[in-house]
């Protein structure tokens, strides 16, 4: 049986990895969490936490589940403890690729991440809204990266990721850098960044005198059809004015060199921001 221990078990993204160990018996999980408000929420689960001091040294698995800020002094002190050929598995690539982890030429060190429910998935809209914020039910894929150690270890990262993040269609593995291109550069620094503009256009237009309902039908429906155009397995194609329109568009929004965010260089200080406090 897989022992693992699961730091932050409380968290917001530990507590949804919490439920889905939970319908397994092939592993023995050891859920940590210091905060009040995560212990709580554990207790209210029905699942007792216990001291990282008492789980770790024995641990096949350490998941670090801490928000970034925090995952380089938390694994200064965890990591020292594990056992030789251990797991180290964390969530995100942005500690890993800012160096923030310790590391031990004995460990194993895996990263994963969800892709989270396309939009395009076959369940409800709504549904892969939920999953966003717990409770997972739609399919969903995950990219996982070999950062150090053997091809067992990766093995076995893939595994526990793909039952923590389940249900899960397709598991693509790729290196932490290209993980570092997805997230942060492609989805945060430029999808987010794009959809709270949108979001601030969306408030603007309201302001203006545009019925609330109607400008959030009309944006939310148009911005499906546009990326079900762009991205679907589909010819589609939008109006010639459409194209006319963000020909206009792109120089007035957009500065000539910002393809630069997906540069390693940029990338590397992208990270940087995340991990430091």
């Amino acid at each position: 049986m897989t022992k693992i221990a699961l730091i932050g078990a409380g968290g917001k993204m530990g507590c949804r990895l919490s439920d889905n160990f939970l319908k397994y018996a092939h592993y023995e999980v050891s859920y940590v969490e210091i905060a009040s408000a995560g212990i709580e929420r554990l207790d209210a689960k029905g699942i007792q936490t216990i001291a990282a001091e008492t789980c770790v040294p024995h641990a096949d698995v350490v998941i670090l589940g801490v928000p970034d800020v925090s995952i380089g002094a938390i694994s200064q002190q965890l990591i020292p403890m594990m056992k030789p050929g251990a797991l180290v598995l964390t969530l995100d690539p942005a500690a890993p690729l800012d160096g923030k982890i310790a590391h031990r030429e004995d460990l194993g060190y895996v990263i994963a991440h969800p892709c989270h429910p396309s939009i395009f998935n076959w369940e409800p809209t709504e549904a892969a809204f939920r999953d966003f914020y717990g409770g997972v039910s739609a399919k969903q894929s995950i990219v996982v990266a070999l950062m150090a150690g053997s091809e067992a270890h990766y093995a076995l990262g893939e595994k526990v990721s793909q039952d923590m993040y389940a249900p899960v269609d397709q598991t693509y593995r790729i290196t932490l850098e290209q993980m570092a291109i997805l997230e942060p550069a492609m989805v945060e620094t430029l999808a987010q960044t794009c959809m709270e503009v949108v979001r601030e256009g969306y408030d603007r237009i309201i302001t203006l005198g545009v019925p609330e309902a109607a400008a959030r039908d009309f944006v939310l429906g148009h911005l499906r059809i546009q990326i079900a155009v762009l991205f679907k397995e589909v010819n589609g194609t939008f109006s010639d004015a459409a194209y006319k329109i963000s020909k206009r568009a792109k120089p007035i929004l957009f500065r000539d060199n910002w393809q630069k965010i997906f540069e390693m260089d940029d990338i590397r200080e992208q990270v940087r921001d995340i991990t430091e406090r």
